[in-house]
Protein backbone atom coordinates (compact mmCIF):
# COMPACT_ATOMS: atom_id res chain seq x y z
CA UNK A 1 0.00 0.00 0.00
CA UNK A 2 1.47 3.32 -1.10
CA UNK A 3 1.61 6.67 0.59
CA UNK A 4 -1.27 8.24 -1.34
CA UNK A 5 -4.93 8.39 -0.33
CA UNK A 6 -4.48 7.57 3.34
CA UNK A 7 -7.35 8.37 5.70
CA UNK A 8 -6.62 9.65 9.20
CA UNK A 9 -8.80 9.07 12.23
CA UNK A 10 -10.17 5.64 11.36
CA UNK A 11 -11.11 3.23 14.14
CA UNK A 12 -9.41 -0.17 14.36
CA UNK A 13 -12.58 -1.78 13.02
CA UNK A 14 -12.67 0.57 10.03
CA UNK A 15 -9.02 -0.10 9.30
CA UNK A 16 -9.58 -3.86 9.50
CA UNK A 17 -12.60 -3.74 7.17
CA UNK A 18 -10.84 -1.61 4.55
CA UNK A 19 -7.69 -3.73 4.78
CA UNK A 20 -9.71 -6.93 4.33
CA UNK A 21 -11.47 -5.53 1.26
CA UNK A 22 -8.15 -4.35 -0.21
CA UNK A 23 -6.66 -7.81 0.25
CA UNK A 24 -9.70 -9.36 -1.44
CA UNK A 25 -9.32 -6.95 -4.36
CA UNK A 26 -5.63 -7.78 -4.80
CA UNK A 27 -6.20 -11.55 -4.65
CA UNK A 28 -9.64 -12.08 -6.19
CA UNK A 29 -10.46 -9.12 -8.45
CA UNK A 30 -7.33 -7.67 -10.07
CA UNK A 31 -6.06 -11.00 -11.49
CA UNK A 32 -9.33 -11.67 -13.37
CA UNK A 33 -10.93 -8.26 -13.93
CA UNK A 34 -9.58 -7.47 -17.39
CA UNK A 35 -10.37 -10.95 -18.76
CA UNK A 36 -13.94 -10.84 -17.42
CA UNK A 37 -14.39 -7.27 -18.66
CA UNK A 38 -13.31 -8.14 -22.18
CA UNK A 39 -15.86 -10.97 -22.20
CA UNK A 40 -18.53 -8.71 -20.66
CA UNK A 41 -19.06 -11.47 -18.11
CA UNK A 42 -20.89 -11.00 -14.83
CA UNK A 43 -18.45 -11.65 -11.93
CA UNK A 44 -20.49 -14.26 -10.04
CA UNK A 45 -17.57 -15.63 -7.99
CA UNK A 46 -16.43 -12.15 -6.98
CA UNK A 47 -19.95 -11.25 -5.88
CA UNK A 48 -20.20 -14.43 -3.81
CA UNK A 49 -16.91 -13.53 -2.14
CA UNK A 50 -18.15 -10.04 -1.30
CA UNK A 51 -21.33 -11.54 0.15
CA UNK A 52 -19.21 -13.69 2.46
CA UNK A 53 -17.24 -10.63 3.55
CA UNK A 54 -20.50 -8.88 4.50
CA UNK A 55 -20.02 -6.02 2.03
CA UNK A 56 -23.67 -6.12 0.91
CA UNK A 57 -24.72 -5.35 4.49
CA UNK A 58 -21.98 -2.86 5.29
CA UNK A 59 -24.31 0.06 6.15
CA UNK A 60 -27.38 -1.96 7.11
CA UNK A 61 -27.96 -1.72 10.90
CA UNK A 62 -26.82 -4.62 13.07
CA UNK A 63 -30.41 -5.31 14.17
CA UNK A 64 -31.13 -6.39 10.59
CA UNK A 65 -28.00 -8.51 10.26
CA UNK A 66 -25.71 -5.88 8.75
CA UNK A 67 -22.45 -4.39 10.00
CA UNK A 68 -23.97 -0.99 10.84
CA UNK A 69 -20.99 0.89 9.47
CA UNK A 70 -20.71 4.54 8.39
CA UNK A 71 -20.88 6.04 4.93
CA UNK A 72 -17.16 6.76 5.23
CA UNK A 73 -16.34 3.09 5.79
CA UNK A 74 -18.53 2.14 2.86
CA UNK A 75 -16.96 4.78 0.59
CA UNK A 76 -13.44 3.62 1.45
CA UNK A 77 -14.43 0.04 0.60
CA UNK A 78 -15.92 1.21 -2.70
CA UNK A 79 -12.68 3.04 -3.44
CA UNK A 80 -10.77 -0.22 -2.99
CA UNK A 81 -13.23 -2.26 -5.07
CA UNK A 82 -13.19 0.28 -7.91
CA UNK A 83 -9.41 0.17 -7.83
CA UNK A 84 -9.79 -3.49 -8.75
CA UNK A 85 -12.67 -3.24 -11.22
CA UNK A 86 -15.17 -0.38 -11.32
CA UNK A 87 -18.02 -2.60 -12.54
CA UNK A 88 -18.01 -4.53 -9.27
CA UNK A 89 -18.44 -1.30 -7.32
CA UNK A 90 -21.50 -0.58 -9.49
CA UNK A 91 -23.06 -3.89 -8.46
CA UNK A 92 -22.57 -2.93 -4.82
CA UNK A 93 -23.70 0.69 -5.21
CA UNK A 94 -27.18 0.08 -6.59
CA UNK A 95 -27.82 -2.43 -3.81
CA UNK A 96 -26.49 0.00 -1.23
CA UNK A 97 -28.73 2.86 -2.34
CA UNK A 98 -31.89 0.73 -2.13
CA UNK A 99 -30.87 -0.49 1.34
CA UNK A 100 -30.18 3.12 2.35
CA UNK A 101 -33.60 4.22 1.06
CA UNK A 102 -35.28 1.47 3.07
CA UNK A 103 -33.29 2.26 6.20
CA UNK A 104 -34.01 6.00 6.01
CA UNK A 105 -37.54 6.06 4.58
CA UNK A 106 -39.10 2.60 4.73
CA UNK A 107 -41.95 1.55 6.99
CA UNK A 108 -41.06 -0.79 9.85
CA UNK A 109 -42.67 -3.67 7.97
CA UNK A 110 -40.63 -2.88 4.85
CA UNK A 111 -37.39 -2.75 6.85
CA UNK A 112 -38.16 -6.04 8.61
CA UNK A 113 -39.11 -7.71 5.33
CA UNK A 114 -36.18 -6.62 3.14
CA UNK A 115 -33.14 -5.51 5.13
CA UNK A 116 -32.09 -8.86 6.71
CA UNK A 117 -32.10 -10.57 3.31
CA UNK A 118 -30.36 -7.59 1.70
CA UNK A 119 -27.65 -7.69 4.37
CA UNK A 120 -27.02 -11.35 3.49
CA UNK A 121 -26.99 -10.57 -0.23
CA UNK A 122 -29.99 -12.86 -0.81
CA UNK A 123 -31.98 -9.92 -2.17
CA UNK A 124 -29.98 -7.63 -4.43
CA UNK A 125 -31.19 -4.13 -5.16
CA UNK A 126 -31.38 -1.75 -8.10
CA UNK A 127 -33.03 1.65 -8.42
CA UNK A 128 -34.54 3.45 -11.38
CA UNK A 129 -35.23 7.11 -12.02
CA UNK A 130 -34.09 7.85 -15.57
CA UNK A 131 -36.18 7.41 -18.71
CA UNK A 132 -35.25 7.39 -22.43
CA UNK A 133 -36.22 11.02 -23.10
CA UNK A 134 -35.27 12.91 -19.96
CA UNK A 135 -31.66 12.31 -18.87
CA UNK A 136 -30.96 14.38 -15.76
CA UNK A 137 -34.36 16.11 -15.74
CA UNK A 138 -35.94 13.83 -13.14
CA UNK A 139 -38.97 16.09 -12.68
CA UNK A 140 -40.03 15.31 -16.27
CA UNK A 141 -40.61 11.57 -15.75
CA UNK A 142 -43.71 10.16 -17.44
CA UNK A 143 -43.95 6.67 -15.89
CA UNK A 144 -47.19 6.52 -13.93
CA UNK A 145 -48.62 4.72 -10.96
CA UNK A 146 -52.42 4.75 -10.77
CA UNK A 147 -54.27 3.44 -7.70
CA UNK A 148 -56.69 0.57 -8.23
CA UNK A 149 -58.13 -0.42 -4.87
CA UNK A 150 -55.35 -1.84 -2.69
CA UNK A 151 -52.90 -1.84 -5.57
CA UNK A 152 -51.16 0.55 -7.94
CA UNK A 153 -50.88 -0.11 -11.66
CA UNK A 154 -47.51 1.00 -13.07
CA UNK A 155 -46.93 1.90 -16.72
CA UNK A 156 -43.89 3.37 -18.44
CA UNK A 157 -40.34 2.78 -19.63
CA UNK A 158 -37.19 3.23 -17.55
CA UNK A 159 -33.61 3.50 -18.81
CA UNK A 160 -30.03 2.97 -17.60
CA UNK A 161 -30.97 0.51 -14.89
CA UNK A 162 -27.71 -0.78 -13.40
CA UNK A 163 -28.12 -4.34 -12.10
CA UNK A 164 -31.43 -4.48 -13.94
CA UNK A 165 -31.13 -8.14 -14.84
CA UNK A 166 -29.46 -9.61 -11.76
CA UNK A 167 -31.38 -7.65 -9.13
CA UNK A 168 -34.45 -9.00 -7.37
CA UNK A 169 -35.70 -5.71 -5.87
CA UNK A 170 -35.99 -2.44 -7.78
CA UNK A 171 -36.90 0.94 -6.27
CA UNK A 172 -38.79 2.66 -9.11
CA UNK A 173 -39.74 6.33 -9.29
CA UNK A 174 -43.14 7.00 -10.91
CA UNK A 175 -45.59 9.87 -11.12
CA UNK A 176 -48.68 9.59 -8.93
CA UNK A 177 -51.17 12.45 -8.79
CA UNK A 178 -53.02 10.99 -5.81
CA UNK A 179 -54.00 13.71 -3.33
CA UNK A 180 -52.13 16.48 -5.17
CA UNK A 181 -53.99 19.72 -5.99
CA UNK A 182 -53.99 20.80 -9.61
CA UNK A 183 -50.96 22.89 -10.49
CA UNK A 184 -48.70 21.32 -7.85
CA UNK A 185 -44.96 21.31 -8.52
CA UNK A 186 -44.00 18.21 -10.56
CA UNK A 187 -41.63 16.85 -7.92
CA UNK A 188 -44.47 16.68 -5.38
CA UNK A 189 -46.35 14.09 -7.41
CA UNK A 190 -43.68 11.38 -7.44
CA UNK A 191 -43.68 8.11 -5.54
CA UNK A 192 -41.07 5.39 -5.04
CA UNK A 193 -42.34 1.83 -5.48
CA UNK A 194 -40.58 -1.30 -4.24
CA UNK A 195 -40.84 -3.80 -7.08
CA UNK A 196 -39.84 -7.42 -6.48
CA UNK A 197 -38.95 -9.52 -9.50
CA UNK A 198 -37.14 -12.62 -10.63
CA UNK A 199 -33.53 -12.12 -11.78
CA UNK A 200 -33.05 -12.47 -15.51
CA UNK A 201 -34.28 -11.04 -18.79
CA UNK A 202 -37.57 -11.05 -20.66
CA UNK A 203 -40.89 -10.91 -18.79
CA UNK A 204 -39.67 -11.33 -15.23
CA UNK A 205 -43.13 -10.96 -13.73
CA UNK A 206 -46.56 -10.13 -15.20
CA UNK A 207 -46.43 -6.58 -16.57
CA UNK A 208 -42.66 -6.19 -16.17
CA UNK A 209 -40.08 -6.80 -18.90
CA UNK A 210 -36.29 -6.43 -18.78
CA UNK A 211 -35.46 -6.57 -22.51
CA UNK A 212 -31.73 -7.34 -22.25
CA UNK A 213 -28.30 -5.84 -21.62
CA UNK A 214 -27.30 -2.54 -23.22
CA UNK A 215 -23.98 -2.96 -25.04
CA UNK A 216 -21.62 -0.34 -23.59
CA UNK A 217 -18.18 1.08 -24.40
CA UNK A 218 -16.98 0.30 -20.87
CA UNK A 219 -18.43 -0.48 -17.45
CA UNK A 220 -18.92 -4.04 -18.68
CA UNK A 221 -19.68 -7.15 -16.65
CA UNK A 222 -22.41 -5.39 -14.68
CA UNK A 223 -25.69 -5.44 -16.59
CA UNK A 224 -27.25 -2.11 -17.60
CA UNK A 225 -30.79 -2.45 -18.91
CA UNK A 226 -34.12 -0.91 -19.77
CA UNK A 227 -37.26 -1.67 -17.76
CA UNK A 228 -40.70 -1.73 -19.34
CA UNK A 229 -43.81 -1.62 -17.13
CA UNK A 230 -47.12 -2.38 -18.81
CA UNK A 231 -49.94 -2.84 -16.31
CA UNK A 232 -47.52 -3.88 -13.53
CA UNK A 233 -49.58 -4.33 -10.35
CA UNK A 234 -47.89 -3.42 -7.07
CA UNK A 235 -49.54 -3.66 -3.60
CA UNK A 236 -50.11 -0.30 -1.93
CA UNK A 237 -47.97 -1.43 1.02
CA UNK A 238 -44.98 -1.45 -1.34
CA UNK A 239 -44.97 2.34 -1.64
CA UNK A 240 -41.69 3.30 0.05
CA UNK A 241 -42.54 4.78 3.42
CA UNK A 242 -46.25 4.05 2.94
CA UNK A 243 -47.09 7.54 1.63
CA UNK A 244 -47.30 8.72 -1.97
CA UNK A 245 -45.76 12.00 -3.14
CA UNK A 246 -42.47 11.57 -1.26
CA UNK A 247 -40.52 9.83 -4.02
CA UNK A 248 -38.51 12.78 -5.31
CA UNK A 249 -37.18 13.64 -1.84
CA UNK A 250 -36.40 10.00 -1.12
CA UNK A 251 -34.53 9.48 -4.37
CA UNK A 252 -32.55 12.72 -4.01
CA UNK A 253 -31.46 11.57 -0.56
CA UNK A 254 -30.30 8.31 -2.11
CA UNK A 255 -28.51 10.08 -4.95
CA UNK A 256 -26.73 12.31 -2.44
CA UNK A 257 -25.01 9.33 -0.85
CA UNK A 258 -24.68 7.81 -4.32
CA UNK A 259 -22.59 10.78 -5.39
CA UNK A 260 -20.17 10.10 -2.57
CA UNK A 261 -20.02 6.57 -3.93
CA UNK A 262 -19.26 7.77 -7.47
CA UNK A 263 -16.55 10.05 -6.06
CA UNK A 264 -15.08 7.02 -4.28
CA UNK A 265 -15.14 5.07 -7.55
CA UNK A 266 -13.29 7.90 -9.29
CA UNK A 267 -10.69 7.87 -6.51
CA UNK A 268 -10.23 4.11 -6.83
CA UNK A 269 -9.86 4.10 -10.62
CA UNK A 270 -7.46 7.05 -10.46
CA UNK A 271 -5.36 5.28 -7.84
CA UNK A 272 -5.09 2.19 -10.03
CA UNK A 273 -4.17 4.30 -13.06
CA UNK A 274 -1.43 5.99 -11.04
CA UNK A 275 -0.12 2.61 -9.85
CA UNK A 276 0.01 1.35 -13.42
CA UNK A 277 1.65 4.54 -14.69
CA UNK A 278 4.33 4.81 -12.03
CA UNK A 279 5.17 1.12 -12.35
CA UNK A 280 5.42 1.16 -16.14
CA UNK A 281 7.49 4.35 -16.09
CA UNK A 282 10.18 2.55 -14.09
CA UNK A 283 10.24 -0.47 -16.41
CA UNK A 284 10.15 1.17 -19.83
CA UNK A 285 13.54 2.44 -21.10
CA UNK A 286 14.19 5.12 -23.73
CA UNK A 287 17.41 6.91 -24.58
CA UNK A 288 19.32 4.65 -22.23
CA UNK A 289 17.34 5.13 -19.03
CA UNK A 290 13.87 4.42 -17.51
CA UNK A 291 11.32 6.95 -18.74
CA UNK A 292 10.62 7.75 -15.07
CA UNK A 293 13.94 9.59 -15.07
CA UNK A 294 12.80 11.94 -17.82
CA UNK A 295 11.50 15.22 -16.41
CA UNK A 296 8.40 15.16 -18.64
CA UNK A 297 7.26 11.87 -17.08
CA UNK A 298 8.10 13.02 -13.55
CA UNK A 299 5.88 16.08 -14.11
CA UNK A 300 3.04 13.80 -15.18
CA UNK A 301 3.47 11.55 -12.14
CA UNK A 302 3.53 14.60 -9.85
CA UNK A 303 0.30 15.94 -11.31
CA UNK A 304 -1.38 12.52 -11.20
CA UNK A 305 -0.46 11.91 -7.56
CA UNK A 306 -1.64 15.37 -6.51
CA UNK A 307 -5.01 14.77 -8.19
CA UNK A 308 -5.38 11.36 -6.52
CA UNK A 309 -4.67 12.92 -3.13
CA UNK A 310 -7.01 15.90 -3.60
CA UNK A 311 -9.93 13.80 -4.85
CA UNK A 312 -9.58 11.35 -1.96
CA UNK A 313 -9.55 14.17 0.61
CA UNK A 314 -12.69 15.74 -0.81
CA UNK A 315 -14.50 12.39 -0.99
CA UNK A 316 -13.66 11.65 2.66
CA UNK A 317 -14.92 15.10 3.73
CA UNK A 318 -18.24 14.58 1.93
CA UNK A 319 -18.75 11.17 3.53
CA UNK A 320 -17.89 12.41 7.01
CA UNK A 321 -20.26 15.35 6.67
CA UNK A 322 -23.16 13.00 5.82
CA UNK A 323 -22.22 10.73 8.72
CA UNK A 324 -22.70 13.62 11.15
CA UNK A 325 -26.29 14.00 9.95
CA UNK A 326 -25.63 17.29 8.20
CA UNK A 327 -26.71 18.23 4.71
CA UNK A 328 -23.87 17.37 2.35
CA UNK A 329 -25.22 18.05 -1.14
CA UNK A 330 -22.60 20.78 -1.70
CA UNK A 331 -19.71 18.61 -0.55
CA UNK A 332 -21.02 15.51 -2.37
CA UNK A 333 -21.47 17.48 -5.58
CA UNK A 334 -17.97 18.92 -5.34
CA UNK A 335 -16.45 15.53 -4.55
CA UNK A 336 -18.26 13.79 -7.39
CA UNK A 337 -17.35 16.53 -9.86
CA UNK A 338 -13.69 16.76 -8.88
CA UNK A 339 -13.07 13.02 -8.49
CA UNK A 340 -14.65 12.11 -11.83
CA UNK A 341 -12.80 14.85 -13.73
CA UNK A 342 -9.49 14.07 -12.07
CA UNK A 343 -10.03 10.36 -12.66
CA UNK A 344 -10.39 10.97 -16.39
CA UNK A 345 -7.22 13.09 -16.41
CA UNK A 346 -5.13 10.67 -14.35
CA UNK A 347 -6.23 7.72 -16.48
CA UNK A 348 -5.36 9.61 -19.65
CA UNK A 349 -1.92 10.52 -18.32
CA UNK A 350 -1.27 6.88 -17.39
CA UNK A 351 -2.43 5.94 -20.88
CA UNK A 352 0.05 8.42 -22.40
CA UNK A 353 2.87 7.07 -20.23
CA UNK A 354 2.20 3.61 -21.66
CA UNK A 355 2.59 4.97 -25.19
CA UNK A 356 1.48 2.59 -27.92
CA UNK A 357 1.10 -0.26 -25.44
CA UNK A 358 -1.72 1.62 -23.74
CA UNK A 359 -3.76 1.03 -26.88
CA UNK A 360 -3.34 -2.73 -26.57
CA UNK A 361 -5.96 -4.84 -24.82
CA UNK A 362 -3.10 -6.77 -23.20
CA UNK A 363 -2.51 -3.83 -20.87
CA UNK A 364 -4.88 -3.00 -18.04
CA UNK A 365 -4.81 0.74 -18.71
CA UNK A 366 -6.85 0.12 -21.89
CA UNK A 367 -9.76 -1.07 -19.73
CA UNK A 368 -9.50 1.89 -17.37
CA UNK A 369 -9.45 4.28 -20.33
CA UNK A 370 -12.89 2.99 -21.38
CA UNK A 371 -14.27 2.91 -17.84
CA UNK A 372 -13.41 6.41 -16.64
CA UNK A 373 -15.89 8.31 -18.91
CA UNK A 374 -18.89 6.66 -17.20
CA UNK A 375 -18.06 8.56 -14.01
CA UNK A 376 -18.49 11.86 -15.87
CA UNK A 377 -22.20 11.12 -16.42
CA UNK A 378 -23.22 8.66 -13.67
CA UNK A 379 -25.33 10.04 -10.77
CA UNK A 380 -25.69 13.34 -12.61
CA UNK A 381 -23.35 14.83 -15.21
CA UNK A 382 -20.52 17.22 -14.40
CA UNK A 383 -22.77 20.04 -15.63
CA UNK A 384 -25.53 19.02 -13.20
CA UNK A 385 -23.00 18.92 -10.35
CA UNK A 386 -21.87 22.45 -11.19
CA UNK A 387 -25.49 23.65 -11.19
CA UNK A 388 -26.03 22.10 -7.76
CA UNK A 389 -22.77 23.53 -6.44
CA UNK A 390 -23.51 26.99 -7.84
CA UNK A 391 -27.03 27.13 -6.37
CA UNK A 392 -25.87 25.98 -2.96
CA UNK A 393 -23.03 28.50 -2.94
CA UNK A 394 -25.50 31.29 -3.70
CA UNK A 395 -27.63 30.10 -0.76
CA UNK A 396 -24.61 30.11 1.54
CA UNK A 397 -23.21 33.43 0.32
CA UNK A 398 -26.41 35.38 -0.34
CA UNK A 399 -25.65 39.04 -0.94
CA UNK A 400 -26.72 41.41 1.81
CA UNK A 401 -26.71 44.42 -0.53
Amino acid sequence: MGRLAQTEGLTEIQQEIVSTVRSFVDKEILPVATELEHRDEYPYEIVEGLKELGVFGLMIPEEYGGLGESLLTYALCVEEIARGWMSVSGIINTHFIVAYLLKQHGTQEQKDHYLPRMAAGEIRGAFSMSEPALGSDVSAITSKGVRDGEEFVLTGQKMWLTNGGTSSLVAVLCRTDEGQPEGSAPHKSMTTFLVEKEPGFGEVRPGLTIPGKIDKMGYKGVDTTEMIMDGLRIPADRVLGGTTGRGFYQMMDGVEVGRVNVAARGCGVAQRAFELGVDYAQQRHTFGKPIAQHQAIQFKLAEMATKVEAAHAMMVRAARKKDTGERNDLEAGMAKYLASEYCKEVVEDAFRIHGGYGFSKEYEIERLYREAPMLLIGEGTAEIQKMIIGRRLLEEYRSQG
